[in-house]
């Protein structure tokens, strides 16, 4: 089916330009959103008549975006949640997740807007994009850790997945006594 974009979309078009897409992209995602019209003389005609006000709103809502990103731009957004001692998760950090955490900090997010392709399941610093407008996109840091202290320690560079960094013990200098004593066995027989 031929469509004409009555705005920009990624790896599609230009506003204005007549593209051929999937007749089930069309009907269950173009068409219903009012991202692009049917092309045919009529709605050729009904563009060509209202480019002027499409492009001024699509200005519109690029502006927005843009001060959106610049507010954005360089932050870190902290997420905990509970993991293992080699920093796997328990559960995920999904995209649902991410646009609370920033609704959290006052920023209007889609779930749709975050670039997100498979949930995070482990702990340490994520780069997530954000797509706020098919021109404007923006990266934020994710900072999954299993307290507010570890992200703290995170966003310093350090790794969080041994036992020396999350209880302060050296896996490698520990032996068989620190665990128990031989003696106490002995000691405990002989009474």
């Amino acid at each position: 089916m031929e469509v004409i974009l009555l705005e920009r979309i990624a790896k599609l078009g230009q506003m204005g330009e007549t593209v051929k897409v999937r007749d089930g992209f069309a009907r269950n995602y173009l068409l219903p959103l009012g991202k692009a019209l049917r092309a045919n003389a009529a709605n050729k005609a009904r563009f060509e008549s209202e480019r002027a006000t499409l492009e001024a709103r699509n200005l519109e809502r690029k502006s927005e975006a843009q001060k959106v990103a610049d507010k954005l731009d360089g932050k870190s957004f902290i997420i905990v949640r509970s993991a293992g001692e080699t920093g796997q998760l328990y559960g995920s950090v999904a995209a649902r997740d991410i646009v609370e955490t920033l609704a959290a900090e006052g920023f209007n997010i889609n779930r749709n807007q975050v670039d997100l392709n498979h949930p995070i399941k482990s702990i340490g610093l994520h780069k997530v994009t954000l797509h706020l407008h098919a021109e404007v996109e923006i990266g934020v840091e994710i900072n999954v850790a299993r307290s507010a202290e570890e992200a703290e320690r995170q966003s310093k560079g350090e790794s969080l997945t041994s036992a020396d960094a999350i209880y302060g013990v050296d896996e490698d200098a520990l032996k068989p006594e620190d665990f128990f004593n031989p003696e106490a066995e002995f000691e405990a027989e002989e009474e």
